[in-house]
């Protein structure tokens, strides 16, 4: 744990904060940019990107900039846990940069599908983001809460619950990943199971600022 108390107390404030803003805008950003109708056609597509062009923009803005603060509140647990130069705390931001790898290239193709030429790229660009998704459950996810689990684990900087959570999660979507392999477009029960992790980071982020005190008097 940092041996700064003033350094400390502002990790922990800045941290759970950030990891509140991230789950507060990826809320916002699924909100606005539900997606276009299953099975559409290439006219409805079309239709659908020109009366949602700025929600898309916005929403893919949004979707953009949340992982990165999320990414900042999971770093800023594995300093506060002193794990920085543990293998955990490198496997952590390793994780962490798969995560923000396959997230930055799914929002590209949300941007690539609002090119109406050629008239096929919606299309495409759909495709593309149903491949990417397979990424986060086989890779993203497991290699970041993972590693931050056994980081929780090894620290008392929050509730030991939040680190066997993380090493849940990182099961879970590992298996998913493996159970769904075959399937080229995962169903939308499956994706629908990543919004788990939106719990997990709010309610962690939120400890983390209440026990922001306490890292003050015993840093």
């Amino acid at each position: 744990m940092d041996k700064n108390p003033t350094s400390a107390r502002s990790y922990g404030l800045c941290g759970g904060a950030a990891g509140i803003a991230g789950v507060v805008l990826l809320l916002v950003s699924f909100a606005i940019n539900s997606g276009p109708p299953a099975n559409a056609t290439g006219a409805e597509l079309m239709k659908f990107g020109q009366q949602n062009y700025a929600k898309i923009l916005w929403g893919a803005w949004m979707q953009a900039l949340g992982p990165v603060l999320m990414v900042f509140f999971a770093l800023s647990l594995v300093h506060l846990a002193g794990a920085a130069h543990r293998l955990a705390g490198w496997m952590t931001l390793f994780g962490a940069t798969v995560l923000m790898t396959v997230s930055v290239i799914e929002i590209t193709f949300y941007i690539s599908a609002l090119h109406a030429d050629p008239a096929i790229m919606p299309f495409i660009s759909l495709k593309l983001i149903s491949a990417v998704q397979h990424l986060y459950f086989m890779i993203a996810a497991p290699a970041l809460f993972l590693p931050l689990g056994i980081v929780l684990l090894g620290s008392p900087l929050l509730p030991r619950v939040f680190g066997y959570l993380a090493l849940l999660m990182a099961m879970v979507f590992a298996s998913l990943g493996v159970i769904f392999l075959l399937n080229l477009t995962l169903p939308a029960g499956v994706t629908a199971v990543a919004g788990i992790q939106g719990f997990w980071w709010l309610a962690a982020a939120i400890a983390l600022l209440v026990r922001s005190g306490k890292l003050t008097r015993k840093a």
